[in-house]
């Protein structure tokens, strides 16, 4: 009786066990809502990643958060409470991942953001040191209109971004690099990612007479102040951030988009990357993944930043499993600092090369300068 008693109990805890072998990741990121055009291709992404990692079952859990700040924490706590997971992935934009952060550092539980903003992973502190993210800095690509601006000549410029923390984020940083180039910024106005006009701010930068705009958006609402500023007649140079580097903006900003300049991911144009380029390849393995599932032509950078942060779990898990069981504090503890020990990681953005000062890694191998020409993107070499 004894004996059956005991194999009872040995099985009820096989399950447990099994469970307990999992690598869990818990994955929060926009698919509705105004970031819906940035979230859905991550979304898609994380069903094309691997199931395994060193062995290792990999478990993802996926949830929404409806571009909206307070469910992005909701999610982020349901992680850390519910699921126990071993490591954050998301959010995709970035008053979401900003808001994030605490509950990350207070769970001990790395975080790997999808979103850009330099504030996201600088200053690596107390808290920030359990927070790493994919996509460029705004400061890495602002340097890059900025250099692009003072070679076409522009003197004077005007700004237009997100009323949130993307659109300050970039204002600050552009204004810093505009100032090294003496670029004048003439005009600085703010809009909300949900508005259906901005007349009013575009008479004023119209009224300014700039060389060129610059508008701090991300994903189809970005597409609002470019269309108002050619109804205007408007001609002067127009740039826009790397967030809207995805079709779904081609399609919604139309022929109004013709001749625009931005910064981009590699991967945008990774046939077009000369045979030389050290992140052809790993861009182009992201591109053949997404496109074999989704058709050609429906790969952008946004899906990629959710594969680049997979890439940095594949590479950190296997020397964290060394060290503890996943599940467990210890093992989060050392996913955390094999994270920031990855040297010389290509993925489909650039070559990673993480310190205890830097949760980004990445150098300027991962930017180019794109056109939009022909309704496609287009090197500028």
């Amino acid at each position: 009786m004894k004996q059956k008693k005991l194999i009872a109990t040995l099985l009820l805890a096989l399950p447990a066990a099994a469970a307990f072998a999992d690598i869990t990741v818990g994955v929060t990121v926009s698919a509705t809502g105004p970031a819906a055009s940035l979230g859905i291709p991550e979304k898609n992404t994380f069903a094309l990643v691997p199931q395994t990692i060193a062995g290792q079952k990999v478990k993802i859990v996926l949830l929404d958060d409806a571009s909206d700040t307070t469910t992005a924490v909701k999610n982020a706590k349901k992680f850390v409470a519910e699921e126990k997971v071993d490591v954050i992935i998301g959010s995709t934009i970035t008053p979401a991942s900003l808001a994030m952060i605490d509950v990350a550092a207070e769970a001990e539980t790395p975080m790997i953001s999808m979103s850009a903003s330099r504030a996201i992973v600088d200053p690596v502190d107390g808290k920030r040191r359990w927070v790493y993210k994919t996509p460029q800095n705004d400061a890495q690509m602002s340097t890059a209109i900025s250099e692009h601006m003072s070679n076409n000549g522009v003197k004077k410029v005007a700004y237009i971004g997100f009323s949130d923390a993307y659109g300050e984020g970039w204002a600050n940083e552009f204004a810093g690099v505009a100032q090294a180039r003496k670029i004048e910024i003439v005009a600085n106005e703010r809009f909300n990612r949900a508005d259906t006009s901005v007349t009013g701010q575009v008479l004023k930068i119209i009224a300014a007479k700039p060389d060129a705009v610059l508008i701090g958006g991300a994903g189809t609402p970005a597409a609002l102040p470019q269309k108002a500023l050619k109804e205007r007649g408007y001609k002067g140079l127009i740039y826009q951030t790397h967030g809207v580097a995805n079709n779904d903006f081609l399609r919604v900003c139309g022929k109004d988009c013709e001749g625009t300049f931005l910064p981009a991911g590699p991967v945008l144009v990774a046939d077009q990357l000369p045979a030389d380029n050290p992140v052809k390849k790993s861009a182009q393995e992201y591109v053949a993944k997404y496109e074999g599932a989704h058709g050609k032509g429906s790969v952008s950078t946004f899906g990629a930043h959710a594969w680049d942060a997979f890439k940095l779990l594949e590479a950190a898990a296997p020397v964290a499993l060394k060290k503890a069981q996943p599940g467990s504090k210890e093992f989060r503890a050392a996913l955390r600092d094999a994270l920031e020990g990855v040297k010389n990681l290509p993925v489909a953005h650039g070559v990673v090369n993480m310190s205890p000062t830097d949760h980004l890694g990445f150098d300027q191998r991962a930017r180019v300068m794109v056109k939009i020409e022909g309704g496609a993107w287009k090197l500028v070499k």
